[in-house]
């Protein structure tokens, strides 16, 4: 399938997903959106694919909201502008929850500018992984506007309300270390590296094992709504659910063996 706003390759069990509109920073459109969304669903039903890259071309890994698309929903007065943004959130909404409900890891190869709703993106996925040109910031109240694309809901709990009010009130930028220091990204890396060391990354996750991997994200997210009496029922069950797994049962094989598992390939 042809996309005009992104390059969508798969490498074996990895499906890699390229943000790919430079000239603009890779902002997010209407068109970005649309077609983000639906190769996103495809990822997450396709049952070859057993880990996600998501990255960007160029100098960005996402700049955000079109402005340019902004200002012309302007000119054609508040219907139009409310029209746009309602159909741009759903989009990247849709995507968010989408990318968060997805069983397969989901990797962010971070290869530049970060902001607006290319922020949300990034703390959807389950990893980061930046090269050291990487910047963060809001940008929002810049524009006048509140941030979406979950930055609101992610980000006082990845960086406290402290660290979170700050990026969001004054739109600071946080260059790759600092990134790592507060824990937003888990490694930074040359940015020539960047490409090879995601995929490294994404093919181990994918000779992972896929049941575990998919508890696994449920386990680590719910944690965010629940108390710890029922934190510990879901982890209860979702050992219960795989312990008689053949997964389980090789990684023990692979154990007492001194070898690396060979994990199957289905759920």
């Amino acid at each position: 399938m042809e996309h005009e706003t992104l390059i969508v390759e798969t490498i074996g069990n990895v499906a890699r997903i390229t943000l790919n509109r430079p000239e603009a920073y890779n902002a997010y459109d209407l068109k970005m959106g649309k077609e983000l969304q639906e190769v996103m669903e495809l990822c997450s039903r396709e049952e070859s694919i057993n880990a996600v890259i998501l990255t960007g071309s160029g100098r960005a890994f996402c700049s955000g909201g079109d402005v340019r698309a902004m200002a012309n929903a302007l000119e054609g007065g508040k219907g139009s502008t409310l029209a746009f943004f309602q159909d741009l959130t759903r989009y990247l909404h849709t995507t968010i929850v989408e990318m968060r409900r997805m069983d397969k890891p989901l990797l962010a190869a971070i290869n530049g500018v970060v902001a607006g709703a290319g922020f949300g993106l990034a703390m959807a996925c389950d990893l980061r992984l930046a090269s050291k040109d990487a910047r963060f910031t809001q940008a929002y109240t810049r524009l006048g506007l509140v941030p979406d694309g979950g930055s609101s809901f992610f980000l006082p709990r990845f960086l406290g309300s402290g660290k979170a009010a700050e990026l969001m009130f004054l739109n600071s930028v946080l260059d790759a270390e600092e990134a790592l220091r507060v824990g937003l990204v888990s490694q930074v890396v040359e940015k020539e590296e960047l490409a090879e060391k995601a995929m490294e990354m994404a093919q181990a996750l994918a000779r992972g094992p896929k049941k575990a991997y998919a508890l696994l994200k449920r386990l680590l997210y719910a944690t965010w709504q629940k108390e710890l009496e029922g934190q510990l029922e879901e982890e209860r069950r979702g050992i219960l659910e795989l312990c008689s797994s053949q997964d389980f049962q090789e990684g023990v094989r692979a154990f007492l063996e001194k070898r690396e598992p060979r994990f199957s390939s289905s759920p």
